[in-house]
Formats: structure tokens, C-alpha cells, sequence
């Protein structure tokens, strides 16, 4: 009876690696594709960009601010840097006092803002019931 079967009892010293890196290589692909979805952010967190007003008598804030109020050039709203409308606002802080007795707001406005504007937002969160609340300015360099 011949068959084909060797009788060579010899060790397979040989690893093929060609599978693993055609595993590897798929890997990189879907990392790649999928790492752009994870690295582009949503459009209501991205940064807000502001010019803020100049002032000399400009002092920090000795205590973290709870609400970031912004007022952007076109006159969009953002509270800790999700866009929403004055209603919006006050709900929010209206929750935000139930939670913490002391709320302090700090409020920024780009500098072509209406002063008209930011008044009817100090009177929003004075009327949400804060009663601390600060303009966030930037700081006058001496030269």
C-alpha cells in the first residue's frame, strides 16, 4: 500500500506572518477611517471666538465660574459653551440654583456687541436669581 504520507518527524521552525499582517494592515484601514469621526467635534462645542473688551482695572476671579455666559458678534448665546436662547438660559440656571446656593455667572461679550445686549443679559441672570456676576475682560498690557 504506498501512500504519500512522509514519515520526516522534522520541526517547523517557520512562522508564516503573511495572515498576521493582512490582519494588521484591515486594522490600520478601519483606524483610519473611523479616527475622523472621533476627531471632528460637534458644532455646538467647538470654540467660541470672542475680542474681548480692554480694561486696566481687570481682576481675577477668586472663585471658578459655575455659568460662562458668552455673546458672540452675531449676538448667539452660549452658556458654558452650548448655543441657547435666553429662555434656555434661565431654565438652566434655574436648575443650577436649586443644586448650588452660591452661583456665580461671568459673562463675555465680544467688543462689537450692542451694549444694549449685554444689559438685557445681566438682567437675565439677575432676574434668574444670581447674584454674582462678573465681565469677563482682557487685560490692558503697559507699554
Amino acid at each position: 500500500m504506498a501512500s504519500n504520507f512522509n514519515d520526516n518527524d522534522e520541526i517547523i521552525s517557520g512562522i508564516n506572518v503573511t495572515p498576521l499582517v493582512d490582519i494588521f494592515l484591515v486594522l490600520l484601514i478601519i483606524f483610519i477611517v473611523t479616527a475622523k469621526f472621533f476627531l471632528t467635534e460637534p458644532e455646538e462645542t467647538k470654540k467660541i471666538t470672542v475680542d474681548l473688551p480692554v480694561a486696566s482695572t481687570g481682576e481675577k476671579s477668586k472663585q471658578k465660574a459655575l455659568l460662562s455666559i458668552v455673546i458672540a458678534k452675531d449676538g448667539a448665546l452660549f452658556l458654558n459653551g452650548k448655543k441657547r436662547d435666553a429662555a434656555g438660559i434661565s431654565a438652566d440656571i434655574s436648575g443650577m440654583l436649586g443644586k448650588y446656593s452660591d452661583v456665580e455667572a461671568v459673562i463675555s461679550a465680544d467688543r462689537d456687541v450692542a451694549h444694549g445686549k449685554v444689559v438685557k443679559v445681566i438682567d437675565l441672570v439677575k432676574s434668574s436669581g444670581v447674584r454674582k456676576f462678573a465681565i469677563n475682560v482682557k487685560e490692558q498690557t503697559i507699554e
